[in-house]
């Protein structure tokens, strides 16, 4: 099982990793995928994401935002919306939902990024308020919260996705075999349903869609890394 981060995200910070994403895997399928999403304490003025930019325009690396891991999707798709919305923000790193959540309900920081399942509890209870989720279209079951490309960032997407790999070389044929059999199992009204309970969407795309994803995932990333000069450190 491969994630976003370990084969998107860790190819672009990571200088030593033991294996690389694009060549030594050949990709069976996305399981599911699952949006990252902007929360902010109530007490934050800002209504909408566009409200929050301009307030982090106005104020260069004054507003503190938390992620739940240095280097993973939550944290990196924070440091794409500053590279495109051309904003400073200051990263605040937690290890773990848990910790970042109970600052960001206790107004330590005012803005944090995590992915659905773990804030959306939060966000329907009243204690954080959701500004956007990053995938590119609006999330089934949460249609309410807008996309940051809606929101005044076109062509900002990030999703974090669960994928299945085999050892390269491995015969297509085998690779589509699996690819029927995931897709069989996920598209189960019963299996759809405890993925989107989870805040997450079944996906089972075929092996050469997932090949061109994680490619795409590695040049995104790597793009990030460069521009803004983002380190695990």
């Amino acid at each position: 099982m491969a994630t976003a981060s370990s084969h998107g995200i860790n190819s672009a910070l990571q200088k030593n990793l033991s294996y690389d994403a694009v060549k030594d895997f050949a990709p069976i399928t996305v399981v599911a995928s699952t949006p990252n999403v902007i929360v902010v304490h109530p007490s934050v003025p800002a209504k909408t994401l566009g409200e929050l930019l301009s307030l982090a325009k106005a104020q260069p690396g004054k507003i503190n935002f938390g992620s739940t891991s240095p280097g993973g999707s939550p944290h990196m798709s924070a440091e794409l919306l500053k590279m495109m919305a051309g904003v400073d923000m200051t990263h605040v790193p937690y290890k773990g939902a848990t910790p970042m959540l109970t600052d960001l309900m206790g107004g330590q920081i005012g803005v944090g990024f995590d992915n659905l399942p773990s804030t959306i509890g939060f966000v329907r209870s009243g204690k954080l308020r959701a500004l956007a989720v990053t995938t590119a279209q609006r999330w089934p079951g949460t249609k309410d919260i807008p996309t940051v490309a809606e929101s005044g960032v076109p062509g900002y997407e990030v999703s974090g996705w669960f994928g299945l790999l085999a050892p390269a070389g491995t015969p297509k044929d085998i690779l589509s075999s699996l690819q029927q059999a995931v897709a069989q199992a996920v598209k189960t009204p019963e299996v759809t349903k405890q993925l989107q309970d989870l805040g997450a969407e079944p996906v089972a795309n075929m092996p050469d869609v997932f090949a061109r994803q994680i490619s795409a995932d590695v040049d995104k990333w790597r793009n990030v890394v460069k521009t803004t000069g983002v380190k695990l450190d």
